[in-house]
């Protein structure tokens, strides 16, 4: 189980959790409020609005495991 989305696309059985692209971008506009002068103070702490839950098809069938059809059923996304 791994807290990214892209750990999942690139192995991992599971992921919950939000994309490390969308933080990523999130970083990149506060930094630039910082650069352009804004005070750390007066930028707003933000969190992650939007997770997924990730499921690497591939990786269960070749660790053997079965998942529960309704656990498959709450997935945002299966890879196949």
């Amino acid at each position: 189980m791994y807290e990214w989305r892209e750990q999942a696309e690139v192995g991992g059985l599971m992921a919950y959790g939000s994309s490390v692209v969308a933080l990523s971008r999130r970083v990149v506009t506060q930094v630039d409020k910082l650069l352009k002068g804004a005070r750390p103070a007066d930028l707003p702490v933000e969190r992650p609005t939007q997770f997924a839950l990730v499921i690497n098809l591939k990786t269960a069938e070749a660790l053997g495991l079965t998942l529960p059809p309704l656990f498959l059923y709450q997935a945002d996304e299966m890879i196949r």
